[in-house]
């Protein structure tokens, strides 16, 4: 999930559950967890969840305001609600009730990190310590993103899906926010005009927007099972290889940047020597 879909599941997960006292826990692979299942257990059972924020790809719920859960779907999750006499999924590999009965239910794709840390040591947990600004947050303005930028001198791509310089962007909303903005995913952060690096910003606020209001993914589901509806009809270059560009007509092709793929026009993104 990215920071759409975080955002949505978020915003439902702190309707329906601050306020909640938690009574039962279940985590079927310790491996997710920063500490002993049994020492999670004693921690938070009978404890209130107080709050529910997304920030990036994290989701981080508060426990009795002295403590935090934060939850990293990985590479995707179906985290379904549940009420009292809701028949619960046939697979699922996290649980978490509370003493009215509801709950909801974790089924991981593949991994997820669910990490206990007390809140004053937030700075300190490396995996999210050091996270940066959401595009979405109310201070990530133009003046932040240009100063965010300056001196920076390596590939655009890499920089924007780096979580410690911005969070909640990866390999699935960069491929349009770079189109749009007409760069390649490979260009120079310094060879940037103040024309582009505006058109950047742009193109990130209304990309995840658009998502947000759609409700995320049309492969995610929401906090009640609900299918996002930002899905291939919105997409305009991302994972279409071999179709033509939107705008030029060019065929669209896929390429290897770094670790990952990317989708480009050839045209409307050149590369320049």
């Amino acid at each position: 999930m990215e920071l759409p879909e975080i955002t949505v599941l978020s915003r439902q997960m702190r309707e329906e559950l601050v306020g909640r006292r938690i009574v039962e826990v279940e985590v079927s692979n310790e491996k997710c967890l920063n500490m002993p299942l049994e020492r999670l257990h004693d921690s938070i059972v009978g404890k209130t969840v107080t709050s529910v924020e997304g920030r990036g790809k994290w989701i981080f719920i508060g426990i009795n305001r002295d403590q935090v859960l934060l939850f990293n779907t990985g590479m995707g999750a179906d985290v379904i609600h549940f009420n009292v006499g809701d028949e619960l999924p046939e697979k699922y590999h996290i649980k978490f009730a509370f003493e009215d009965g509801s709950g909801f239910t974790v089924r991981v794709w593949w991994f997820c990190y669910l990490h206990l840390v007390p809140s004053d040591e937030l700075a300190e947990h490396k995996l999210t310590g050091d996270l940066g600004m959401s595009p979405m947050d109310d201070g990530f303005t133009l003046d932040y993103f240009k100063e965010l930028l300056r001196g920076r001198r390596g590939g655009i791509k890499s920089f924007l899906t780096n979580q410690r310089n911005v969070s909640g962007i990866g390999n699935v909303y960069i491929q349009d926010i770079l189109f749009n903005a007409k760069l390649h995913p490979l260009r120079k952060i310094p060879t940037l005009s103040e024309d582009e690096t505006e058109s950047l910003y742009r193109s990130m606020q209304s990309v995840l927007k658009e998502s947000i209001e759609m409700g995320g993914l049309a492969y995610e589901k929401d906090f009640y099972g609900k299918h996002g509806g930002y899905g291939k009809e919105q997409y305009k270059i991302a994972y279409k290889p071999d179709e033509p560009c939107p705008e030029c007509g060019t065929t669209i092709q896929k390429i290897k940047t770094g670790s990952t793929a990317s989708f480009i026009c050839p045209n409307c993104q050149p590369l320049p020597e």
